[in-house]
């Protein structure tokens, strides 16, 4: 997030940088934190991970790869079964193909 930027904000901006694609914002999926999901980064900096995430849909903008990404591409969630994907992850994808009705805090 940059200074003076809503969360939502940041996540259009976030979006836009690594996919190429312009989105708006239209609902709220979940607040995740896991205690027990610690990243290390190649730079030997440690963080427990929390997501926001929300739905959204694109409104222009064209998909492509930036300095942010290796590469981007629109998946059917059925892809991403064989895809190595951490569990966390995998909660997110269940609470979307469930289109539950509230967002999960947790």
């Amino acid at each position: 997030m940059e200074i003076g930027e809503t969360l939502e904000d940041c996540a259009v901006r976030e979006a836009r940088e690594e996919t190429g694609l312009d989105i708006e914002i239209t609902g709220l999926l979940g607040i995740y934190t896991d205690p027990a999901h610690v990243i290390e980064h190649a730079d030997g900096e440690v963080r427990q991970e929390f997501s926001v995430v929300y739905y959204g849909r694109v409104t222009g903008g064209e998909l492509a790869v930036s300095d942010e990404s290796t590469s981007v591409e629109f998946l059917r969630l059925e892809d991403l079964e064989t895809l190595p994907v951490h569990e966390t992850v995998r909660l997110r994808l269940r609470h979307h193909a469930e289109q539950r009705s509230t967002p999960y805090l947790g």
